[in-house]
Formats: C-alpha cells, sequence, structure tokens
C-alpha cells in the first residue's frame, strides 16, 4: 500500500487518506491479507501535507474535513485499531503527516539515513494527525518537545536510538525487513504496540507538569508573541493529564483554529517565498549551470571580512584573505579562528575539524596570490575612492574569468566599477553581520552584471547555506532603504523628547532581537555614519539629518566596541541605559533648532 511522496494538493491528501482507510477495511475482510505494509512510492515515504492547500481552506475555497476525520478515524480507529498488524517501511522523508501516519502502524521500520520529524509549529500550527499524542509516548516527553517545538528532523539512525523506529535496514533491504517484521508481529514473535496507549516512555503526571511547564518557559522566551508553541504544549499535556482520545480531540480543534489565524498565513508566505528566491526571471530560467568556484579571496579582516571567510572555509572553500599590514592580517585571522571556537564551545564542530577548516585560509599583504581566484569579496570601509580603487586593481591582478563582488551595504555598484572596464562581472555581495551566523545575502545586479555571474554567486551563496536575495543597484539596496527610514524615524523622535530606551524597549516587546539604537551600538557608529552621508547625498529631501551620533562620535564613543555608545557596556557585552547620552541629546536638538512640545 503506497502513499504519494510530496506534492500532494489538500483533496489529493484527503483522497490519499480515504483511500488509505478503504484499503485497511478491505484488508481486513480478505483472508488472502495476513498483515499491511504502508510505505511511499519513488523512495520517499511521505513529505506531509500539501502546504499550498492551506491558502485555499484559509481562504474558504475548500472545505475542512470532518472534525476528527484523519487523526481519529483513520489513523486511530482504522489503521491503528486494525485486527491485523501494520509496518511503516520508511525511507527518504518521513515529515508532518507522513511521519504521523507512520506511528499509527505498530511497527516502523527505516533506512538510516531517513529524515523523520514534525515540522509543522514552522508553518504557524500544530502537528494535527495525532502527532502530538503519539511522538511522545514513542520517544519520551523531552525529546518530543525538542522535535515538535525546534521543527528539526532527525536522521533514521537517531530515530532507532529514540525508539521511534524499531530497526534500521538498507533500502533495498526495506521491503522485505518490513513485511517479515509484519508476519512475526501476527506470530506474536515481535509486539503488536498501538502507540496511542503507549506509556511506559511518559513520566508520571506530575514530573511531566514540571517538564511542560519548563518548555513554555522556553518557548515564551525565544519567541514571546507566539501562541501555536504554548497551544501545542497545552495539547500534549491534555493528553498526558486525560487520556490521548481527550488529546486528539483537543489537537483536532487546535489545529484548525490556528490553521485560520495570522501567524500561520504570514509563516506560509515566508516559506514560499524564501523558496521563491532561488528563481529570477531572466536569469535562472535561461538554463546556465553554475561555474566550479575553487578559490575565494576577501579583502578586509574586519567584523564583516573575517565573518565572511568563516562562512566560506566552513563550507570548504579554500579562502585568500587579504589585509594592508601584518598586524591587521593577524586581527583577522584571529577573529575567523575565534569565530570557529565558539562553534567547538556549542559542540558543532570538533578540535580536528577546526585546524582542518584553519587551513583553508590563507593570509596576505599583496595581490600575488590573487592571480587563480574565481571571486573575489571586497569588505572595506563604506569609502568610495577606496572601492574603486581597490576595483581597480583587481582588474589587473585577478584571471579575467574572476566575480568582483562587493559586500558594500548601501553605495550604489556603478560607482564602485566606474574606473574598471569589467562591469559584467561586478555584482554586489551583501552580508548581514555577524557574516556567519546571519542567514541573509542580498545579491545587487545592476544593467550590466551578466547573467552566469548571478548564477554562480546564487550557488555559492546556497552553498554557504545562505537565503540569497537579488535585487536591483541604487544607493541602499533593498534592505538598507527598507530599514533607513526606521532608525531615522528613532532618531526624529528622540529630537522632538521620547526617551531612547523606551523606544527600544517598545520594538523589542513587538518582537524584533533589539531595538535601533541597541542596534547601532551594535553595528557602530563608523558605518552608520557612512551610510547616513550616501543617503544625505543621494536622496537629500527624504533624509532626515540628525547630528546625535556624529556628536557621540566626536566624543570617542563609538558603539559595543568601544564599551560606549548609547548604552554602556560591561565585560560580557551587557547593555545598560547611559544617563550621559542626554547631554548629546540636548546639543543634536540645539543644533536642529528643536523645542519640545510636552504634549
Amino acid at each position: 500500500m503506497k502513499t504519494p511522496t510530496n506534492g500532494w494538493l489538500y483533496y489529493e491528501t484527503l483522497q490519499v487518506l480515504q483511500s488509505l482507510k478503504e484499503n485497511f477495511d478491505e484488508a481486513m475482510t480478505r483472508n488472502d491479507v495476513k498483515a499491511v505494509v504502508v510505505t511511499g512510492s519513488k523512495g520517499k515515504f511521505s513529505g506531509g501535507f500539501d502546504i499550498t492547500a492551506f491558502g485555499g481552506i484559509q481562504e474558504g475555497k475548500t472545505a475542512s474535513p470532518k472534525r476528527g476525520f484523519v487523526a481519529v478515524e483513520v489513523l486511530t480507529d482504522t489503521v491503528e485499531a486494525a485486527r491485523k498488524p501494520s509496518v511503516a517501511a520508511i525511507d527518504g522523508l518521513a515529515l508532518g503527516g507522513g511521519l504521523e501516519v507512520a506511528m499509527a502502524c505498530h511497527a516502523r521500520i527505516s533506512t538510516s539515513n531517513a529524515q523523520l520529524g514534525l515540522p509543522e509549529l514552522q508553518l504557524g500550527v500544530i502537528p494535527g494527525f495525532g502527532g502530538t499524542q503519539r511522538l511522545p509516548r514513542l520517544v519520551g516527553l523531552s525529546k518530543a518537545l525538542e522535535m515538535m517545538l525546534t521543527s528539526r528532523a532527525i536522521k533514521g539512525s537517531e530515530a532507532h536510538n529514540y525508539g521511534l523506529v524499531d530497526a534500521i535496514v538498507s533500502g533495498n533491504e526495506l521491503l522485505n525487513t518490513a513485511r517479515q517484521w509484519a508476519l512475526q508481529i501476527l506470530e506474536r514473535k515481535k509486539p503488536w504496540v498501538s502507540s496511542l496507549h503507549k506509556t511506559d516512555k511518559l513520566e508520571p503526571l506530575g514530573e511531566a507538569r514540571e517538564i511542560l511547564k519548563f518548555a513554555r518557559a522556553q518557548a515564551q522566551k525565544q519567541a514571546p508573541n507566539l501562541k501555536h508553541p504554548l497551544v501545542c504544549i497545552d495539547v500534549i499535556e491534555e493528553g498526558i493529564a486525560s487520556g490521548p482520545r481527550a488529546g486528539l480531540w483537543k489537537e483536532a480543534d487546535a489545529f484548525e483554529e490556528l490553521l485560520r489565524s495570522d501567524t500561520c498565513k504570514s509563516l506560509v508566505h515566508i516559506f514560499f517565498a524564501q523558496r521563491g528566491t532561488s528563481k529570477v526571471p531572466g536569469v535562472t530560467d535561461l538554463g546556465l549551470s553554475p561555474r566550479k568556484i575553487r578559490k575565494v579571496a576577501v579583502i578586509g579582516g574586519g567584523l564583516m571580512g573575517s565573518g565572511i571567510a568563516t562562512a566560506l572555509i566552513v563550507s570548504s572553500y579554500p579562502v585568500v584573505l587579504k589585509e594592508v599590514n601584518q598586524k591587521f592580517l593577524e586581527a583577522g585571522i584571529g577573529r575567523v579562528k575565534a569565530n570557529l571556537q565558539s562553534r567547538v564551545k556549542k559542540g558543532k564542530m570538533t578540535e580536528d575539524k577546526l585546524e582542518q577548516t584553519m587551513s583553508l585560509l590563507q593570509g596576505s599583504l599583496d595581490y600575488d596570490s590573487f592571480r587563480d581566484v574565481d571571486i573575489v569579496i571586497e569588505a572595506v570601509i563604506e569609502n568610495v575612492s577606496l572601492k574603486q580603487q581597490i576595483f581597480a586593481d583587481l582588474e589587473k591582478y585577478c584571471p579575467p574569468h574572476c566575480i568582483l563582488a562587493s559586500n558594500t551595504s548601501t553605495i550604489d555598484l556603478n560607482l564602485i566599477g566606474e574606473k574598471t572596464r569589467s562591469q559584467d562581472r561586478i555584482i554586489g555581495a551583501h552580508f548581514f553581520s555577524p557574516a556567519h551566523i546571519m542567514p541573509l545575502l542580498e545579491i545587487v545586479r545592476t544593467q550590466k552584471t551578466s547573467p552566469q555571474v548571478i548564477v554562480d554567486v546564487l550557488d555559492v551563496g546556497k552553498k554557504i547555506k545562505k537565503t540569497p536575495v537579488i535585487v536591483g543597484n541604487c544607493t541602499g539596496f533593498a534592505v538598507n532603504r527598507m530599514f533607513f527610514p526606521y532608525t531615522q524615524a528613532a532618531m526624529l523622535l528622540v529630537e522632538r523628547g521620547v526617551d531612547l530606551y523606551k523606544i527600544d524597549r517598545a520594538i523589542t516587546k513587538f518582537g524584533m532581537p533589539m531595538g535601533p539604537f541597541r542596534l547601532v551600538d551594535l553595528v557602530g557608529f563608523g558605518v552608520g555614519i557612512a551610510t547616513a552621508m550616501q543617503y544625505i547625498e543621494h536622496f537629500p529631501d527624504r533624509t532626515y539629518k540628525s547630528m546625535i551620533i556624529p556628536l557621540m562620535q566626536e566624543d570617542k564613543r563609538a558603539g559595543e566596541s568601544t564599551r560606549k555608545g548609547f548604552y554602556l557596556y560591561d565585560d560580557r557585552r551587557k547593555a545598560s541605559p547611559d544617563p550621559e547620552v542626554k547631554k548629546y541629546i540636548e546639543k543634536a536638538r540645539q543644533i536642529s533648532g528643536i523645542s519640545i512640545d510636552p504634549k
């Protein structure tokens, strides 16, 4: 009995589950059927519910199924309650609804590399086919909470360790083993397990409630404005406190309600938007294949350059890091090493792997080692003439196929490449700080950038695990064009009497990781002023000119790096408000000629 792979539409999903029910009913009445194996086609068990179908229900174009149809009627009262045993044979993906079907079977056999998980929370809903009740009973409460709340899939081998699957076999032995296993259950040589009624992995109620209470606190800390993780925890608790069937009904009602929430609509939008970034009309539809990038050069070993170099070597790209003198070069290499050491500390990398990864990084004070690089990423300070000089040099020293990329956050690329004849291979590769962690990569194309170069940089972006977004070229590109009015609005409010710390608190409460003033401290006043100058020059009538940051910088305040900005910073980078900032605000007000309206 096979379930189709991912790509089923909602109607078809229900048709498939209806058909699963009918096949089971038929199998129960046939004397020649002793047991059932449920598997997927083309090497995939099931990628789960087709997300494109959510829109139909949300817009009222598609009717919801009868309450509890899937979780209770099909999976519990038909599959799990069947008089004949069933075994799920899992290869490829068993995600969401796919894993929920597998958990309703009486045993699960998997390949070691199969991916099993319940990623529904990343779409603003909870597992809706019984997953909230069965997963804790199969793997234990703590592991089940971790898998659901992080949406993280685990490999077959790990699933076996936790008891989610009963055996690991190779792909070509999968079906045969599953058949044998099902017959052995029938002969009582293997246990006949209804996972919904398993209790050996559940803690006593009091202890379980403590674990759930801790999970609630963690969920609220990580995403204070999201309700659905808390709903998921409540549904799990209902099943432990009032029995699994009560849990299934609560799950069905919660799923229906969440499916229509704004959070779900927004997260589904983001899901498709992120996947849509790799399709660019007139670029990715020309049949071009990305060229092989064998060696990358990064110019500038500051915060950004060292972060970019880290992201590249972690993904196995050999990198040359160029600086202007030995002192700066050693500092840059030191930053890269510190980035990797922090990975070791978090258990994401071994010491051996750190040494191996560092061996991909080579320092340089000149352009001699640039003769065989495939792409250069310039990451120096936001200074037009300096960047123009660097690009003129790169044209001389790099091979003619080499891509010339700039990490500028604001400066028009036509201006940067003005003194070269290589406009077709100039592109923006704007990373976000810290570059080895933040997922966004803004790829900026000019009118002259060749489609091949764009395809190549898109490919590098994906390989270093970024979400590359292609935008047009102008001062500020897309991200900073959207972002700049936000910081300017904050300055305007402060000069008119609003407490800056109150603004940061309001923004953080709204759900941003930090407010605009804490962010300016993190990025550094130097970058802030250089960027602001570009806006004043190119959009003079649309820019609010505040003197607060320049006045503070004159006084040797530059943000977090100098431990003094809008906040004061201790040794552990903990920020606390600084009453001294008032005097700079008052001085800026005098310069702007602003008097405060007490209202």
